[in-house]
Parts: structure tokens; sequence; C-alpha cells
């Protein structure tokens, strides 16, 4: 399976620099939370505009192979978020992770975009 995060593209240049990246979530650490949220392709959307807009710092879409996740030992649980259930990863995500970094952006209207125009 493919999970998705939304990351401040400097975070993660930060974290492929030292190896691993340890943000849950916008202003939440994975020491503050004790997870890194993630999304399923179709909840991206919805969560960037929760979460990201307004944003003034370039974001960029991490695509994740849990696969590779859970062979390494950490823990991908589905948990519900309001209603919906969300991967939540319980370590760091290690640059090996991921399998493609996508540019995002809100376009003029709001609208959630991701830089290849998905």
């Amino acid at each position: 399976m493919t999970v998705f995060h939304i990351a401040h593209a400097s975070e993660w240049d930060a974290a492929v620099r030292d190896g691993e990246y340890r943000v849950s979530s916008r202003g939440a650490t994975l020491d503050d939370t004790g997870f890194i949220h993630a999304s399923s392709r179709a909840q991206l959307a919805g969560v960037a505009t929760r979460f990201y807009a307004g944003d003034p710092e370039p974001l960029v879409v991490l695509e994740i192979d849990d696969g590779a996740i859970r062979a390494s030992g950490v823990d991908v649980r589905l948990e519900d978020g309001g209603g919906q259930l969300f991967p939540h990863i319980y370590g760091p995500i290690l640059p090996l992770f991921v399998t493609r970094v996508l540019p995002a952006r809100f376009d003029p209207d709001g609208r959630f975009v991701l830089g290849d125009g998905e």
C-alpha cells in the first residue's frame, strides 16, 4: 500500500540531509504526537485544505511505500480521525521509504494541486 504525507519542502530537505523525517503534521513532531500523520491518495486534498491552506511555505507530498516502513520494523496503523481511517506511522520516515516527492501548492481558487497536475 502507498501512503502519503504532506510536508514543508524545507523540512523534507533537512530530513534527506539528516537521514530521517520526524514531523508529524504542521507544527507538531513525532515526539509530540507519537506518530506521523499520513493519508490515502483520496484524503490528500482534504487534509491539505484543512491543515495547510494559507501556509506560505512551499509544500511537497511524500509518496511512501508502507511495506518498506513495515519491513524496517516501524508500525503503520489505520486509525480513526473524524470518522475516517487515516494511516499513522509510528516512527520516523527514512528517505529510502519515499518512492516519489511531488511538489504541491494551492491554485488561485484555493484548490490543492500536486505539481504534476494530479
